[in-house]
């Protein structure tokens, strides 16, 4: 009888600390807000940004690259892919700060004609 009473707690303080665990994460900001500027920005002004975040990743991509080189190689790829996006991808991106899917792909044509390696996603 006692050994039961004693799982019996040990099950519900479990439960009860798993359940607080779960609350206090859920309070927690985990989801990604976009820039809200993005929203007014225009056309070139989105090209920079997508040309900034491509350097940025790309010089933690290719260790051994120049500046220069991946600033040429990043305008080519945000100028391909922000003439590639129709209006609904373009209002995606604004809206939630990454590319939808079908942009994504079309991104990603970019980086390969701009000769630029693919992140590992």
């Amino acid at each position: 009888m006692i050994l039961t009473a004693r799982a019996l707690l040990v099950a519900a303080a479990v439960s009860l600390s798993a359940t607080g665990a779960y609350a206090a994460a859920s309070n927690m900001p985990t989801q990604y807000q976009p820039d809200p500027a993005l929203k007014t920005e225009s056309i070139s002004q989105l090209r920079a940004r997508v040309s900034q975040a491509c350097a940025i990743t790309q010089a933690k991509l290719q260790s051994e690259a120049s500046e220069a080189s991946l600033n040429r190689a990043c305008d080519c790829y945000a100028g391909r892919t922000m003439r590639s996006l129709s209006a609904e991808e373009v209002q995606s991106y604004r809206d939630t700060g990454v590319f939808n899917d079908t942009a994504r792909a079309k991104a990603l044509t970019a980086l390969d004609a701009c000769k630029l390696p693919r992140p590992q996603i």
